[in-house]
């Protein structure tokens, strides 16, 4: 093994390979394979989703064995995941988390349920010490197909963000550096989003750089909310992570302005300064620390940003539908006069902080520059990178007094250059805001949408429980029905074969929806009933961690074995 490392590259992609469906898959995923492999920086842990079949994933492995020679293609579903985790390290442990709540398999036509969505997690040893773990978490959450209100798979979503959140946690509390990487399938600060960094002790690391950046695309109502302009696609890009749905990804082209592309033809570039309403966050690096107290240190974000921006090099689209985040992580020193006690990571206290119970939050002021406009990018050869002035110790950019804030002084559709080292971005002010809160508290008012959205859901798949399973009883009774009309026509030989086809037909149907209320929205109610009971545990924890009054909370709570009474 290399020496310990003082800095760890991550890279995290959707690569949009659906067999069958994905167009000019095979070309685009070993091109993907060869822009792995000569990355700079050089990615460390690199986090696939989407990679759907095994021809693929040993297209990438090709490309990249010599550089991350430690890999692992996880199976899951009738279909599988689509996951995939390559290392540089040697991987110790491999595990894939099946979610308990991941869509229905009446929605064949979207797969979610078929592919058995989950988690890959794999344990990465960088170093002899027995800290020295990176605990990998990959992951692809349920597609959010509905919008609005009545979107019903909200409920999904946001019960694989808490089983993320748990598995998160465990791996902080064993002193492990975690990392939550892969298309989440979510807006920033949204409720799924909320609850990963309120119950786990993680940090959303484009935030960390960029706290002023976007929470959705231009129209979504909490981006509406903090009245900016409609940001060009290079802002979107350079400041707000859209790495999903901008006018950059040729995947997201009128189909008349796609055909322009192909063997041949020529560059169709995209200027900076359009105006990019669509484009949003759906991938993330969250990351922890590590363990501080045994490390004298932890693990701080040093720079992050979109990346796989190149385009085919002879077929001219873009590689996927989605483009990569990349983050670096530099091991920082902690200062002996604020570091934690050894103990720190198994401390009531911490794990009362992981449950979303600290009242302490450490507040930030947001530092950012105005740059010139940059220049039109070369689209088939070289993704956009941001300009940096280095500082002369530890490699954090540096800000320019004379410039000012972006936000505040109508240049907003610019990007800023740079962060200040000696601001809210610093190492050391990284570092102690996530000793000293290392979650982000979730409000009461939180748990309760939660619960509303998730009760919504019950009752919306208990009333197709009911309707299946009255389905199956009444296609039995017109079977037999059928098949004793049958008797009565023996010389009319087309009523008897109708006769005798309908009832056959609408009693494989009833039987098939008679198997669904039986076993699949059985599973499903009581699923929603554990995490139900999970989120109203927390709620409880957090009042009492704030002095209210106790809210007990039983299993004996009305409702039968069956979860048909009393609201299940």
């Amino acid at each position: 093994m290399d020496d310990v490392p003082s800095e760890i590259s991550v890279l995290t992609l959707n690569c949009w390979g659906l067999k069958y469906i994905s167009e000019l898959r095979r070309e685009r995923l070993a091109e993907i394979g060869r822009q792995i492999a000569v990355a700079d920086p050089e990615p460390h842990i690199v986090a696939l989703q989407e990679l759907w079949t095994q021809e693929d994933y040993r297209s990438v492995r090709r490309q990249t064995r010599h550089k991350l020679p430690y890999a692992k293609f996880y199976f899951s579903g009738p279909f599988g995941g689509g996951l995939a985790i390559l290392s540089r390290w040697p991987i110790e442990e491999s595990t894939m988390f099946r979610y308990p709540l991941n869509g229905r398999p009446t929605a064949f036509f979207r797969g979610d349920w078929f592919v058995g969505k989950g988690v890959a997690h794999a344990r990465i040893r960088y170093g002899p010490a027995p800290k020295h773990v990176v605990d990998v978490f990959n992951t692809h959450t349920h597609a959010p197909y509905e919008h609005g209100p009545n979107d019903s798979y909200l409920a999904h979503r946001l019960a694989q963000a808490w089983e993320m959140s748990k598995l998160l946690r465990a791996a902080s509390e064993r002193g492990s550096l975690v990392l939550a990487l892969g298309d989440f399938n979510m807006v920033p600060l949204s409720l799924e989003h909320r609850l990963i960094t309120a119950h786990a002790p993680v940090r959303d690391t484009w935030r960390i750089l960029h706290p002023d950046s976007s929470v959705g695309p231009a129209d979504h109502p909490p981006e509406r909310a903090r009245r900016r302009p409609i940001p060009t696609a290079e802002f979107n890009i350079r400041e707000n992570g859209a790495a999903s749905d901008g006018p950059y990804n040729t995947w997201r082209w009128p189909k008349a302005q796609q055909k322009r592309l192909g063997v041949g033809k020529p560059d169709l570039p995209v200027s900076p300064d359009t105006i990019d309403s669509r484009g949003k966050r759906l991938d993330y690096v969250f990351a922890g620390c590590g363990d501080v107290a045994a490390l004298g240190g932890g693990w701080v974000v040093s720079r992050v940003s979109v990346g796989m921006m190149m385009r085919h090099p002879e077929l001219g689209c873009s590689l996927s539908d989605h483009f990569a985040v990349e983050a670096t992580l530099v091991f920082h020193p902690l200062d002996p006069a604020n570091a934690p006690q050894p103990h720190h990571y198994n401390h009531a206290a911490d794990k009362s902080a992981a449950m979303g119970l600290t009242a302490t939050t450490t507040t930030t002021t947001n530092t950012t520059a105005t740059a010139n406009t940059p220049s039109t990018p070369n689209p088939r050869q070289q993704p956009l990178h941001q300009e940096k002035q280095q500082h002369p110790d530890d490699g954090s950019t540096i800000l320019d007094d004379k410039q000012d804030d972006a936000l505040h002084n109508g240049t907003y559709l610019q990007s800023p250059r740079t962060s200040s080292v000696r601001g809210p971005h610093s190492f050391d002010s990284q570092l102690l805001a996530a000793v000293r809160s290392p979650v982000e508290p979730l409000p009461a008012s939180a748990y309760d949408e939660v619960l509303a959205a998730t009760r919504w859901y019950a009752a919306r798949e208990r009333a197709q429980k009911r309707w299946r399973g009255a389905h199956f009883f009444a296609a039995v009774a017109a079977a037999v029905g059928a098949w004793v009309a049958v008797w009565f026509s023996p010389h009319n030989w087309v009523s008897f074969l109708l006769m005798l086809l309908l009832g056959s037909l609408g009693l494989v149907a009833g039987t098939v929806d008679g198997l669904l209320a039986l076993l699949f929205f059985k599973s499903e109610l009581r699923a929603l009933r554990e995490f139900e009971w999970e989120i109203v545990n927390a709620k409880a924890a957090l009042a009492a961690a704030g002095g209210g009054p106790p809210v007990p909370v039983s299993d004996d709570d009305g409702h039968d074995d069956e979860g048909d009474n009393r609201g299940w």
